[in-house]
C-alpha cells in the first residue's frame, strides 16, 4: 500500500463568534487556506485531484461547500469535492478520507481540510413549509440544534462534560488550572512564534480602516486561576463545567495538501510528514468526550504500540473535563499534550478542529525535534477520532 504524506498545512487566525471574522463565510475561510496550502506546497491549481471539507453547520451555505472552495481556489473544473459532516471530528475525518483517496487510487493529490463560521449559522423556520395557519412562529438555532445539542438525550454538549467529570473524578480545580495553562501555552506560543509556519494572516477591514489579524482572538492573556475560579457552572446549578474550563464558539478554516509518496517525487515535493495508521470509535453519547480513550486504543492495538512511542499528542480541547479524563487513562505525559495550547485557549471552530490539530501537531513536532505525533479528537453523538503522523 503506497504511503500517504502531507506536503502542506495551514489555518487561519480562529476568531471568536461576532468577532473579527464574523464577515467571511465557511467558503470565504476555506478558500483563503486552500491558495495557501497551494502555494506552500508549490504546486499549481491543476495538480489538485480533489478538495474535501470538513463542515457541521451547512444550512444556507449554498451546495458542497468544497466544490464552492474548490473553485474560488481556480482549481479546475475536471477535478472534484466532497463536503464531509462528523461534527467535531469533520476536519480530521475529512483528512481520512483523503488518504483513503489516495490509497485507492481515486486521486494522487487531495486537499483537505475543516471549515466553520459560527457566526453565520442561520436561524431556522421549520413551520412554514406546509403552511402556517395562525399565531407566533418560533425559530430555530441551527448553531444549538445541529452542533451543541445531543441529538438523543436532548441536552447540551456541557452536559456530556458534566457526565465525564463526575463519572471519572475530575474536579473543578482541576479542569480550571488546566484551562488557565491552555491559556498561557496559547499566548506564550504567539508571543515566541511558534505559529508563525501555520498560520494565514487575514486583512479585516472595518468601515473606516483596516489591520492585519495574525492571532487567535479568544486568547486571554489576563486571565488567571482566581478568575476561573470565579465563573459560574454553565450547565449544572452544582456542576464543574464553566465557559472558562470548555472550549468556546468560533470561526476558522485549516488545510493540508496530501499526495501520494510517487506523486510527492513527481511533483518534487518535499513532504512534512507521512500518516501512519488511523482509528475512530464509539461509545455511549451521555459520554462523548472519553471517545478520544477508545480510538486511541483502536489505533494503537492497530499499529501494535503504546503510549510511550508517541512524542507529542494534539488532544481536542472540547472541555476540560474530557481531556483530562483521557489524559488520566492513557497515561499521557502532560509536558506531551497540547504544548501550545488547545480549542480552550485558541478556539474551537467545529467543522475546522480535526484538521487544525493534525498542522498544529507537524509544526509542534518539527518545532521540538520530535518525530512521531498523535492526533486524536471527541465528536458529539459519542464518538472519538484518531490519527498517527511520523515527522519526515
Amino acid at each position: 500500500m503506497e504511503k500517504v504524506v502531507i506536503a502542506a498545512a495551514k489555518r487561519t487566525p480562529i476568531g471568536k463568534i461576532n468577532g473579527a471574522l464574523k464577515n467571511f463565510t465557511s467558503v470565504d475561510l476555506g478558500t483563503i487556506v486552500t491558495k495557501a496550502v497551494i502555494e506552500q506546497a508549490n504546486i499549481k491549481p491543476s495538480d489538485v485531484d480533489q478538495v474535501v471539507f470538513g463542515n457541521v453547520i451547512q444550512a444556507g451555505a449554498g451546495q458542497n461547500i468544497s466544490r464552492q472552495i474548490e473553485i474560488n481556489s481556480n482549481i479546475p473544473y475536471c477535478s472534484t469535492a466532497n463536503t464531509v459532516n462528523q461534527v467535531c471530528g469533520s476536519g480530521l475525518k475529512a483528512v481520512r478520507n483523503a488518504q483513503a483517496a489516495i490509497v485507492m487510487g481515486d486521486a494522487d493529490v487531495v486537499i483537505a481540510g475543516g471549515v466553520e463560521s459560527m457566526s453565520n449559522a442561520p436561524f431556522l423556520n421549520m413551520d412554514v413549509r406546509s403552511g402556517h395557519k395562525f399565531g407566533d412562529v418560533t425559530l430555530v438555532d441551527s448553531l444549538n440544534k445541529d452542533a451543541l445539542m445531543d441529538a438523543f438525550n436532548k441536552q447540551p454538549m456541557g452536559v456530556t462534560a458534566e457526565n465525564v467529570a463526575e463519572k471519572f473524578n475530575v474536579s473543578r480545580e482541576e479542569q480550571d488550572e488546566f484551562a488557565y495553562q491552555s491559556h498561557m501555552k496559547a499566548a506564550k506560543a504567539f508571543d515566541n512564534g511558534y505559529f508563525d509556519k501555520e498560520l494565514v494572516p487575514i486583512e479585516i477591514k472595518n468601515r473606516k480602516s483596516s489591520y492585519i489579524m495574525k492571532e487567535d482572538e479568544n486568547i486571554r492573556r489576563d486571565t488567571s486561576i482566581e478568575v476561573l475560579n470565579k465563573l459560574r457552572p454553565a450547565f449544572k446549578e452544582d456542576g464543574t463545567v464553566t465557559a472558562g474550563n470548555a472550549a468556546s464558539l468560533n470561526d476558522g478554516a485549516s488545510a493540508l495538501v496530501l499526495m501520494s509518496e510517487s506523486a510527492a517525487k513527481r511533483l518534487n515535493v518535499k513532504p512534512l510528514a507521512v500518516i501512519d495508521g488511523y482509528a475512530e470509535a464509539g461509545c455511549d453519547p451521555d459520554y462523548m468526550g472519553y471517545a478520544p480513550y477508545d480510538a486511541t486504543k483502536s489505533l494503537f492495538d492497530k499499529l501494535n504500540i503504546t503510549i510511550d512511542d508517541i512524542d507529542l499528542v494534539e488532544l481536542n480541547e472540547a472541555f476540560a473535563a474530557q481531556v483530562l479524563a483521557v489524559a488520566h487513562d492513557y497515561n499521557i505525559d502532560m509536558d506531551k499534550l497540547n504544548i501550545s495550547g488547545g480549542a480552550i485557549s485558541m478556539g474551537h471552530p467545529l467543522g475546522d478542529s480535526g484538521a487544525r490539530i493534525v498542522g498544529s501537531l507537524i509544526y509542534n513536532l518539527q518545532r521540538t525535534n520530535k518525530k512521531s505525533g498523535l492526533a486524536t479528537i471527541c465528536i458529539g453523538g459519542g464518538m472519538g477520532m484518531a490519527m498517527k503522523i511520523t515527522l519526515l
